[in-house]
């Protein structure tokens, strides 16, 4: 069983210190390593560029199975006890097959998440995004939609549902007038639609405005597919 070594434990190993116990060569580069990633930059010091690149690539490594599960260790939890430093908030479908953190391959303080069915914005959703943009530093902000989304669906069929499941419905239909007359299935291109719109209605927040005008913020909108597990940038 390997025993994680904090930096400065390492150092006080020296290059051929054994504080007690023997450790191989792989063990000593893994162990360098896990010590290197305890430190990753805040959002402070990302662009919203690379930070959008930064979750892409994990996006990548995700549709590849070839995931690094950063950040997902012990001492993360000590260094996100007293603040956190998120590099991207991303605005998704509560959908359990659309979790950011494992799609974009990051770990614990690295996404800022406000999920909701349909991915729509509201009072609530809004309010934890101008927090994470404002208070929190965050330089992107991401809304992601998925392939055959069900809120979506029941918003295009105009579905009978229980309950407040229709506010989600009532929140997606404006974005269906625009793709109405176009080709293609109508669900994808609802799909699409509502993206673009949400932003368009998270655009509206002074906050955020104020933000973007101010080149410390990058809204973007992403469609999840299913099938892959890849993420397209539509917006």
């Amino acid at each position: 069983m390997k025993y994680f070594i904090e930096r400065r434990d390492f150092l006080k190993l020296g290059v051929t210190g054994t504080l007690g116990m023997m450790v191989t060569a792989g063990d000593l580069l893994w162990r360098v390593e896990q010590a290197q990633a305890a430190s990753p930059p805040s959002s402070e010091s990302l662009s919203a560029d690379v930070a959008l690149q930064k979750l892409l690539e994990g996006n990548r490594r995700f549709v590849e199975r070839q995931p690094q599960y950063p950040d997902q260790y012990s001492t993360r939890l000590q260094e996100l006890a007293s603040a956190q430093h998120p590099f991207a908030t991303i605005l998704s479908c509560a959908d359990s097959r659309v979790p950011p953190e494992i799609i974009f391959d990051q770990g614990l303080g690295d996404i800022f998440d406000v999920r909701v069915a349909g991915n729509i914005s509201t009072p609530e959703t809004l309010g934890s995004i101008e927090y994470a943009v404002a208070l929190l530093g965050t330089p992107l902000l991401m809304v992601m939609g998925h392939e055959r989304c069900g809120a979506v669906t029941a918003a295009v069929h105009n579905e009978s549902v229980p309950g407040d499941i229709s506010s989600f419905i009532k929140a997606i239909k404006p974005a269906l007038a625009r793709v109405k007359k176009k080709p293609g299935d109508a669900v994808e291109n609802a799909v699409v639609a509502n993206v673009r719109y949400q932003i368009e209605r998270l655009m509206r927040s002074k906050v955020l405005s104020a933000q973007i005008k101010s080149g410390k913020l990058k809204v973007v909108g992403g469609r999840y597919d299913l099938d892959t597990g890849s993420v397209t940038i539509i917006a």
